[in-house]
């Protein structure tokens, strides 16, 4: 048997290299329908991406379908802080539990805790308290002992100030208002309230009916009447002497003044605010 020449087995050992090169690098074509039941299969919502997604067996590895995000959390909002109601109730409650325990267990511990916290404490309520002092100094509509002074040059001053006002009220009232005067013989207060309700009324030329609740005499007011349920139907505790009412002829309606005795500036008082100034203006 004749032997090949050596470039004929070289030629031979060349092909044989290339056959078993293609034959095992060959990769293996699927058909669309014989795709293998435990290869998963990736979806995706993009058309472009249907042959690498779809067609391609891409295994776990690879993801079309891009991942959902996860919100973050961290820029969650923060619980809300505690409001200054919140705060101060929580101060009361400490400073209440530190005396209780001091109290209860007086230890040098326990009482030296509750004596800082309450120091702590007076120096803020110091704090507040100059505060508002100074507040009340830059804006005078804040100050009320500019409408009611309670320095004694300031209160005097006031004082003759209103005093003149409320004379100047008294002298004009005469045209418009009478007085009513209930007094009892048997009444010790009545004695002490005739003479002062006779020098406010003759002071101002009021016209006073004096009224006996008892039918008994008064030497302030001789010309007196005896009551027929003049106080019941004005409306008055029929019971309570001495008793004045101012009537408002302009109006025909009475007005109830006090009961009692009365000094004489307390009495032209009440019946110049009651006259004069509307409620929730003078105060």
């Amino acid at each position: 048997m004749p032997v090949p020449a050596p470039e004929t087995w070289r030629r031979l050992a060349v092909a044989m290299t290339l056959l078993a090169a293609i034959v095992v690098g060959a990769p293996k074509i699927a058909l669309a329908d014989e795709r293998p039941t435990n290869t998963p299969f990736v979806t995706t919502g993009d058309g472009d991406d249907a042959f690498y997604c779809e067609e391609r067996r891409l295994g776990y590895w690879f993801y079309c379908a891009r991942p959902e995000q996860v919100e973050d959390d961290t820029d969650a909002a923060e619980p809300p802080t505690s409001s200054a109601v919140e705060k101060l109730d929580a101060i009361t409650a400490t400073l209440r539990e530190l005396k209780a325990r001091a109290i209860i267990e007086p230890t040098p511990a326990n009482v030296t805790a509750y004596i800082r916290f309450q120091r702590r404490q007076l120096d803020q309520a110091a704090l507040f308290s100059d505060v508002w002092q100074r507040a009340i100094w830059q804006y005078p509509e804040l100050d009320y002992t500019l409408q009611r002074p309670v320095s004694t040059l300031g209160k005097r001053q006031w004082q003759d100030a209103r005093k003149a006002e409320r004379d100047a009220a008294m002298r004009s009232l005469s045209a418009r208002y009478g007085l009513f005067y209930f007094f009892a013989q048997s009444c010790g207060a009545c004695e002490v309230m005739s003479p002062i309700v006779r020098s406010v009324t003759s002071t101002w030329n009021i016209t006073v009916r004096a009224i006996s609740t008892d039918g008994g005499p008064s030497k302030q007011f001789p010309d007196y009447t005896v009551e027929t349920n003049q106080r019941a139907r004005m409306g008055l505790e029929p019971k309570v002497t001495p008793a004045v009412v101012l009537w408002d002829a302009k109006n025909q309606r009475a007005i109830p003044i006090g009961y009692g005795v009365m000094s004489a500036d307390e009495l032209q008082d009440r019946i110049y605010l009651l006259t004069s100034k509307d409620a929730g203006h003078d105060f």
